[in-house]
């Protein structure tokens, strides 16, 4: 790993299923993130700064993971620190209008403090 760290594994753009991102956004708390990753560049994963301290770490972990993995979000790996961004350009490029209907739902969601995991 070089000074810039590592990336994660993706899906390709062209892999990215619109029932997996879905999927992915059914849980509230991962909705959230989806929301807090879309106002900025990069995030740093720690739970504290994501205002998930309420949370076990290798929960956010998971979430941030499942995110990833659906093809929502880039995670770069540098030392044993993760940034997250929230992959934008490729979800608009893939599903137009999406992101931004999914930001307008995410805007009534209740303090983070509140929401429980789906179930």
């Amino acid at each position: 790993m070089d000074n810039d760290g590592e990336w994660l594994p993706q899906p390709d753009v062209a892999d990215i299923q619109l029932a997996k991102v879905l999927h992915a956004l059914g849980d509230p708390v991962r909705l959230r993130l989806f929301a807090i990753y879309a106002t900025g560049e990069q995030y740093d994963c720690s739970s504290e700064r994501l205002g998930l301290g309420h949370l076990h770490k290798s929960t956010v972990s998971h979430h941030m993971r499942v995110l990833r993995e659906a093809g929502l979000t880039s995670t770069r790996a540098v030392g044993r620190n993760r940034y997250v961004r929230l992959r934008r350009a490729d979800l608009d490029a893939r599903f137009p209008g999406l992101v931004k209907a999914l930001l307008t739902a995410a805007e009534g969601l209740d303090d983070l403090d509140d929401l429980k995991p789906a179930d």
